[in-house]
């Protein structure tokens, strides 16, 4: 049975919309977590609000942040899918019925890179990426908006032949220049090697990592648990008030590369944006986390 655009589109925007108003409960999680041992007042109860403020939204279907940013979805089709009218189109209809209609309003945050006129509309709006997934029949959709806070740090250089300490020496001064601004604290996402387009990739893929997902790789395992203490002994801490957690996570992943090779790091903040679905090829909808 062929996944059709109605579906497509409904589903989408609907991962917009919940990505907006709850944050995911396994992050809702780290969080209380961090804030059961801070041992900072005025960042313990900064988290305190924090999660009151999310918990607040979620119950009352109103927006965690004014910054909604821009709809940007990560998509893997399955092989064996098939699909009865257009894909793209659905999704960029989808979040324009979604940003006429959504209560409470969004602002407009799409905005032209050159002439800066904002709109809920734009060129390549929604940012989609696809991949491919052998011998499936389903198509898993990850929704992630941008916003500012986050958007605004992220980086990416190429290096010749890196060792593991210059790969975390550049992570490292990507958030210590980056401080407080992310609105802390934030995932980082790390990727290592490929192209520049894929070591970007890599990092957004990274930061999307659900928490507690177990590094496969010792090596990276290793590096991410450095990077995670070494940015928390920065002492930025909650929203920039001090303390002992300036990162949740930091997640790390490579491709095999040439000499050169691209280094990118990317941001979440503390909401940590993301919902996820999967379609499956008979039209059944399932949410791959809450």
């Amino acid at each position: 049975m062929p996944i059709d655009s109605a579906t497509i589109k409904a589903v989408t925007a609907n991962l917009y919309e919940r990505s907006l108003k709850k944050i995911p409960d396994d992050t809702r999680r780290v969080l209380a977590t961090t804030g059961a041992r801070e041992t900072n007042p005025t960042a313990k109860r900064t988290i305190t609000m924090m999660l009151e403020s999310a918990d607040s939204a979620a119950g009352n279907g109103q927006l965690i942040c004014s910054d909604v940013g821009i709809p940007t979805y990560s998509i893997k089709v399955g092989t064996r899918v098939q699909f009865a009218g257009p894909v793209r189109q659905a999704i960029t209809e989808g979040f324009a019925e979604l940003a006429a209609n959504m209560n409470p309003p969004i602002l407009k945050m799409v905005t032209h890179p050159l002439t800066h006129e904002r709109s809920y509309a734009g060129k390549d709006i929604p940012i989609v990426s696809f991949d491919m997934v052998d011998d499936v029949d389903y198509m898993d959709i990850v929704c992630a908006p941008k916003a500012m806070g986050t958007g605004r740090w992220e980086a990416v250089e190429a290096f010749v032949y890196p060792t593991e300490e210059d790969v975390e020496k550049y992570v490292l001064d990507v958030v210590l220049r980056a401080g407080s601004q992310p609105c802390l604290p934030i995932v980082v996402g790390v990727g290592i090697g490929g192209t520049f387009d894929q070591a970007t990739r890599l990092a957004k893929e990274a930061v999307l990592r659900p928490h507690g997902k177990a590094q496969s790789d010792p090596l990276l395992e290793r590096m991410e648990k450095r990077l995670l203490n070494a940015i928390n002994e920065m002492g930025f801490g909650a929203m920039g008030t001090g303390g002992d957690t300036s990162a949740m996570a930091v997640n790390v992943d490579y491709s095999a590369s040439h000499g050169f090779v691209p280094v990118a790091v990317c941001f979440n903040c503390w909401i940590n944006r993301r919902t996820a679905a999967r379609i499956h090829g008979d039209g059944r909808v399932e949410m791959l986390y809450e």
